[in-house]
């Protein structure tokens, strides 16, 4: 495991990579709040194991990403009624961000992979850099900042629960995860409270939760339109995935991705909501592959 820096401008990205040179390269690109950590350690081992040598990162504003402080958080009112005013940046730049890390490991194109907003990031990456996009696998993602949003009950379970006030130490970040997951997690999958504590104190120590950070990242998704259009220039080999039962993102708007893109083959998973269940590693981890090998199979790969 290699930790590196990238830089986008006066953004700094911290990374790492797991596996090795002889494998085929491939970027995770984490969602909304969530660090590097976020992609299990366990999943990540999988990939390897399959053949890639994968980077993930902290975008910006989270971990050991820059943060942009001076930028404050953005006005609620304003983010409403006319987001794009309102962000401090959009998907774009984020998509910048993963570029400068591909460039930074010397990578001409590699493999992308997103979840959550990583998976917004990564189908704009795939539209604005085809030519860095071997394949794009989108995982429990949208198309449009709208489409598949928590119905009210969930979202008022959401807002309950996620008071960045109570979180004050490491253990409490830890409690925090359980919490969310016990709304927005797999009802078929039990959650690992172990884990997440652990995820939890490991994401204290390398940044906590900065609430502002989190809301302008969650400001760029609002800022940044629907793609729907757009996403039907994507040529590369894709696979959409969603869980049946994700409360934070339904899965609506998976289908609506795959049906965006030409070709994009569309999987979902009963019993699985806005995670990466660790008995489901092996089916997703199947499907990633599956989409590579069309992409080295395909008469146009290098």
């Amino acid at each position: 495991m290699t930790i590196g820096t990238a830089n986008n401008g006066g953004i700094q990205l911290a990374y790492e990579t797991i596996g090795g040179p002889e494998g085929q390269p491939l970027l995770l690109i984490m969602g909304t709040a969530g660090q590097m950590l976020s992609w299990p350690d366990g999943f990540c081992q999988g990939l390897v194991d399959r053949g890639f040598n994968l980077a993930r990162f902290d975008n910006r504003d989270s971990g050991l990403s820059t943060h942009l402080t001076d930028r404050g958080a953005p006005n609620q009112l304003r983010m409403l009624l006319r987001p794009a005013s309102a962000a401090a940046y959009r998907l774009d730049d984020m998509a910048g961000d993963a570029i400068a890390v591909l460039d930074d490991l010397g990578w001409r194109a590699a493999h992308i992979v997103g979840v959550s907003q990583g998976g917004m990031i990564a189908q704009v990456i795939a539209t604005k850099n085809p030519d860095r996009t071997l394949s794009l696998t989108s995982i429990s993602s949208s198309p449009a900042p709208r489409l598949g949003q928590p119905g009210p009950r969930a979202l008022a379970k959401i807002v309950r629960v996620a008071n960045p006030k109570r979180v004050k130490t490491a253990d409490d970040l830890g409690q925090y995860l359980v919490d969310m997951q016990q709304i927005v997690g797999s009802p078929a999958y039990p959650a690992d409270e172990a884990r997440l504590r652990d995820l939890g104190r490991r994401s204290y120590e390398r940044g906590g939760l900065d609430v502002a950070a989190v809301q302008r990242q969650t400001a760029a998704i609002a800022a940044s339109g629907d793609r729907r259009e757009v996403l039907g220039t994507v040529r590369v080999p894709t696979v959409v995935l969603h869980g049946e039962d994700d409360h934070m993102i339904r899965s609506i708007a998976g289908k609506a991705t795959a049906d965006a893109i030409p070709g994009a083959r569309y999987v979902s998973y009963p019993g699985m909501g806005h995670e990466l269940p660790p008995p489901l590693w092996k089916a997703i981890i199947d499907e990633i592959a599956a989409v590579a090998r069309v992409r080295a199979e395909s008469p146009t790969s290098e």
